[in-house]
């Protein structure tokens, strides 16, 4: 069994060698106090309040979104972004394994099939070249047999287009591809949105985990026509819980926030609705956390970059270990920092030796084909994706109070 004695105390050392160092802890250095007992004097602490508005216009702003629009969790922010993409009952979206279950729960909310595709060994995330070489031999552009199949009450798309891609093997719709930038490091995004328009699938881009990171300098979500952001306490900025999706089409943005507010006509008095609506709509009380917390962000980015900066001077020296970093041309809020050991041995001592020694360290998350729920979805051998869950490790990522 390897000694991991060196790392360990080195890692205890970056969080000021406290007896138990967590993964990742989110950090309240600013307003959130003021915002928040604001709220409860004026008693606008649930679905309606100024914080709110706030919020999604200074993430609009932040991220050049044309709206943004808050949900109650970001599986919420994913499962409405699917079925404004038109995703329905039955068809194939393009996603990863490795990836939180929230992916796969959202479409599978809609009677949606996951279809899962390998990861880049550089980003983690959806590889277009396994994208690309998946479409050319399992798919093919047809007429789009399912415009108009649902009544417009219960239909969220906007608008369908007259060709759509078809699996040629189980003769169902590809409507979307899901990518996940995972642990805040931006996907190859540009060729997987231009495959996207090739082939006739909507991109819903799973931003969860990459609030503050970008690609080329543009904010991760924005690619497509929607993306969905997680707000849950350990990501990199909190609403104790909460999500966000983010419109590059305004028009689609207003009417996701008219969908998510149970479909409400304003009106002064009267309680009318024109679609069956959802209750999505994050509380004022979440949504004040989130503006306090957005004000920080980039001091909170600049010290998990800090952070990360001084994992990669450490790790550079220890042989078995790599550290994961941020992909060419792109910018990552390293939400949560990775090593990467030699085999799987070698991940459960580290998993081992780190956890029975005060630090808090876990393996990624079991791989959706291997989950019961999922075994049965198609995949294409998922040879990187395997080679990462075999290795992979989290280690402590927190904003540093000290470094703000």
């Amino acid at each position: 069994m390897a000694d991991y004695k060196n790392t360990i105390d080195f890692i205890k050392s970056v969080y000021g060698n406290k007896e138990f160092t967590p993964l990742a802890v989110p950090v309240f250095a600013g307003n959130e106090k003021v915002y928040l007992n604001e709220c409860i004097d004026t008693t606008f602490v649930s679905s309606v309040g100024k914080f709110v508005d706030r919020f999604e216009e200074d993430m609009a702003k932040y991220t050049g979104a044309k709206r943004a629009v808050v949900c109650v969790s970001g599986t919420n922010a994913l499962h409405m972004s699917l079925l404004l993409a038109g995703v329905k009952k039955d068809d194939e979206v393009l996603t990863q394994a490795l990836t939180f279950i929230a992916t796969c729960n959202a479409l599978s909310y809609i009677g949606a099939h996951s279809v899962f595709l390998d990861v880049d060994k550089s980003t983690m995330g959806l590889s277009p070249d396994s994208m690309k070489e998946w479409l050319q031999r399992n798919a093919e552009i047809r007429k789009n047999t399912r415009i108009g199949e649902l009544p417009e009450s219960q239909d969220f798309a906007i608008r369908e287009d007259e060709l759509a891609c078809y699996n040629k093997r189980t003769g169902r719709r590809i409507k979307a591809c899901v990518p996940m930038h995972t642990f805040g490091h931006p996907v190859r995004i540009e060729k997987i949105a231009a495959l996207c328009r090739e082939w006739h699938v909507e991109l819903v881009e799973d931003a969860a985990e990459s609030i503050g990171s970008t690609y080329k300098g543009q904010h991760t979500g924005t690619f497509g026509r929607i993306g969905a952001i997680s707000f849950n306490g350990n990501k990199t900025i909190t609403t104790g819980g909460g999500g966000m999706m983010l419109f590059m089409d305004e028009e689609l943005g207003a009417y996701a926030k008219h969908i998510t507010t149970q479909a409400k006509i304003p009106h002064r008095w009267e309680f009318r609705h024109d679609h069956i609506g959802f209750n999505y709509r994050m509380p004022n009380i979440n949504a004040a956390l989130g503006c306090a917390q957005l004000e920080n962000l980039d001091k909170y980015v600049a010290s998990k970059r800090k952070v990360a900066a001084e994992y990669i001077e450490h790790f550079k020296n220890i042989e078995g270990i790599d550290f994961f970093t941020e992909p060419e041309n792109t910018f990552s809020n390293y939400w949560l920092s990775a090593v990467v050991l030699k085999d799987k041995k070698a991940q459960l001592d580290f998993l081992k030796q780190t956890n029975d020694n005060g630090i808090m360290t876990r393996p990624i998350w079991e791989l959706m084909n291997r989950l019961s729920m999922f075994e049965n979805c198609e995949n294409d051998g998922l040879k990187n994706t395997i080679w990462f869950a075999e290795r992979v490790v989290n280690i402590p990522s927190s904003v540093r109070p000290e470094d703000l």
